[in-house]
């Protein structure tokens, strides 16, 4: 992979891991796209594939944990501080006392400290997903055509229906244990190329009756332990999977998707504000109806 494929690769990973298109898909694509025209003979394993996006995830971990700077350290200080005072260690701050909800224990805690657990406990499904399949998900099955188009359309259609049903009226102060399962049973959907992790746990959200930007924001946040565990761990694999060269082109790559996640994170809780999801709908259903339609006519390989 040369430099100038390492930043294609790059701006497609950053543009697209937080809008919800589909990251896994869109590299898919560009990989194909970049080994066709630079006329490579041999195509990366599928292992292999799976660590390259993996790490250039880290890039967009880091552009998330950048935007979200001040959130993640008034919930982190807020949820020490507040266990502190729960076991009698620290002086009581009246200011962080919650107002009573239905969660019994979250009731006792700051609305930073619930949104760590929130965060915590909605990452839990994902995380024993993951690890339980993950020979699968590193498998060329997720990397298959057949499956990516399918998913595409299926979570727009999905995405669709939970904009039209959704009442859209909770905000990030009224979340509560609900919305993590509901959106974290809803991340699970991301291990299959095409989802989306964010248009997935959008969908979540909208069900959940969350408005358009809180859910984005809380996709967001909870995307932290799923990105960072994945790139993380692949991290370490990538290491004996990947060729020597590749290091340089891969660090690149990641550098690069951080800058263009940043920038996508702004634009799309800014668009959603006073926009639908619904150009995205329309995009995932064109992608996914162009891609099956080459496939059913043996224009490309699955």
């Amino acid at each position: 992979m040369s430099i100038l494929q390492a930043i294609i690769l790059g701006i497609v990973q950053g543009l697209t891991e937080f809008i919800p298109i589909s990251s896994t898909a869109h590299l898919i694509f560009a990989s194909r796209l970049i080994e066709l025209y630079a006329g490579v003979e041999q195509t990366l394993r599928a292992e292999r594939t799976t660590a390259t996006i993996a790490v250039i995830q880290l890039g967009t971990l880091v552009a998330v944990l950048a935007y979200f700077a001040r959130d993640i350290w008034a919930i982190s200080r807020a949820f020490l501080r507040d266990h502190l005072q729960i076991i009698g260690i620290g002086k009581k701050d009246s200011a962080s006392i919650a107002a009573p909800q239905s969660d019994s224990f979250l009731s006792r805690l700051s609305q930073e400290a619930k949104l760590g657990w929130l965060v915590i406990i909605g990452s839990i499904p994902i995380a024993t997903i993951g690890l339980a399949l993950k020979k699968q998900i590193e498998g060329p099955g997720t990397k298959n055509l057949w499956v990516i188009s399918v998913m595409m359309i299926v979570i727009a259609l999905l995405l669709a229906f939970a904009e039209k049903v959704g009442r859209q009226e909770r905000t990030m102060e009224q979340l509560g244990l609900r919305d993590a399962l509901a959106v974290g049973l809803a991340q699970v959907l991301a291990l299959m190329p095409g989802a989306s992790r964010s248009g997935s746990t959008i969908m979540g959200g909208l069900f959940a009756g969350e408005t358009r930007e809180t859910a984005a924001r809380f996709s967001f946040l909870l995307s932290i332990p799923a990105i960072a565990a994945s790139g993380l761990l692949e991290l370490k694999e990538a290491l004996t999977k990947l060729p020597g060269d590749s290091f340089l082109p891969l660090a690149v790559a990641t550098i690069v998707a951080g800058f263009v996640g940043y920038a996508s994170i702004w634009f799309l809780l800014r668009f959603l504000r006073t926009h639908s999801t619904g150009i995205f709908i329309i995009y995932r259903l064109v992608v996914g109806a162009i891609i099956l339609a080459l496939l059913l006519a043996n224009m490309i390989n699955p």
